[in-house]
């Protein structure tokens, strides 16, 4: 069952400040991509922060599980020196930590991300990238799929 965007977000975390249609157009213009419709409305909602803690159910096993990736986290669209993790700093972790080109980064912690994966043309797909372990996994062959197939953490069966 998909899960309720309008009860996406973590009530108890900080809100970032609020996306701006023109800090939207200069974040795409930096990026170098058009950013999924998806993606954006979400971010409308609240500009990054912590989800209410979700996983995308995978059949291929990663180095997260043997049954799906973990999406606790959405980075915002604000610029680098707020103090919140932001998809405008897509460029600087994929040179730190050795990621494929073409990402732009939603989620992670360095050694492992959630991408937006632009390697095979303007419509992204959604990748899971272990830094450490040299994973390169295609999750969903797009963020709207992504989406419709996260579920809560609690529903997630046990391996």
């Amino acid at each position: 069952m998909a899960i309720d965007l309008t009860d996406f977000w973590d009530e108890t975390a900080q809100v970032p400040p609020s996306l701006t249609t023109e800090f939207i157009q200069h974040a795409e213009q930096q990026l170098g991509v058009s950013l999924p419709p998806e993606l954006l409305a979400l971010l409308k909602q609240q500009n990054g922060g912590y989800t209410r803690g979700f996983v995308y159910p995978m059949t291929q096993p990663t180095s997260w599980a043997d049954n799906h990736v973990p999406f606790d986290e959405l980075f915002s669209l604000l610029p680098s020196d707020t103090g919140f993790m932001s998809i405008l700093d897509s460029g600087y972790l994929t040179q730190e930590w050795g990621i494929p080109e073409n990402q732009v980064l939603l989620s992670g912690d360095g050694h492992w991300f959630i991408t937006l994966d632009y390697r095979h043309g303007s419509e992204p797909q959604v990748a899971w990238i272990d830094t450490e372990m040299n994973e390169d996994v295609p999750v969903a062959n797009s963020f709207s799929a992504f989406l419709a197939g996260l579920i809560d953490r609690s529903d997630m069966p046990e391996d």
